[in-house]
């Protein structure tokens, strides 16, 4: 793993192992939009639309053995997004640090509320309820793997909840775009203070 220092709440980490190797670059105060690349379609489209709906500048180039399963791929992005976050953020000061959305896909409708308080948390509904098949190759269990990553090296607690839907696609979907919009308040620069009674984050 290599990593450049914060510039203007910059990031750009790249993470090689045996099954990947993955470059992400973030900007929280850009929405310059770059394409993803990692080879596996609904995927791209996933990294596009958590760029989109964030409205930060998210660049993603992977590789993984995508033979086997996408899994490694999907993870370990995830790792890698939440160690350029927890990069790009610094001392966290002055941040908003919290953030919560609700995004309806036809007909399912999911709720993300995101917490960038330093400490790792996944509460991850859809893990326990009934949802159907797969889209492209990605299940919700791929899903929850990537936000594990990434809370765990974001130092992000983050709770997502389904409120409606079964298909996996709109899940999915909806879920991103929710975890998206809810990123977008909580690194927002709202004051000059430290957005804890502890001094630190």
């Amino acid at each position: 793993m290599s990593r450049t220092a914060p510039d203007s709440r910059t990031a750009t980490m790249t993470r090689k192992t045996a099954e990947t190797e993955i470059t992400v670059r973030l900007a929280l105060d850009s929405s310059v939009y770059d394409a993803p690349h990692t080879g596996h379609g609904f995927f791209d489209h996933m990294l596009d639309a958590l760029a989109r709906h964030s409205r930060l500048s998210l660049s993603v180039t992977a590789t993984g053995d995508l033979h086997i399963e996408p899994h490694h791929l999907i993870e370990d992005t995830g790792i890698t997004l939440g160690q350029a976050l927890s990069q790009a953020l610094g001392d966290r000061k002055g941040i908003e640090r919290y953030g919560s959305a609700f995004v309806p896909m036809d007909e399912t409708l999911a709720h993300a509320v995101v917490d960038l308080s330093g400490r790792a948390h996944l509460a991850f509904e859809p893990e326990a309820l009934d949802v159907w098949g797969d889209a492209g190759g990605m299940t919700h269990y791929h899903l929850r793997e990537f936000l594990r990553g990434f809370c765990n090296h974001g130092g992000v607690t983050l709770h997502v909840r389904l409120l409606a839907g079964r298909e996996a696609h709109h899940v999915i979907e909806a879920v991103i775009k929710a975890v998206a919009r809810a990123l977008r308040d909580a690194v927002a620069v709202t004051s000059a203070e430290m957005p804890s009674t502890k001094g630190s984050l």
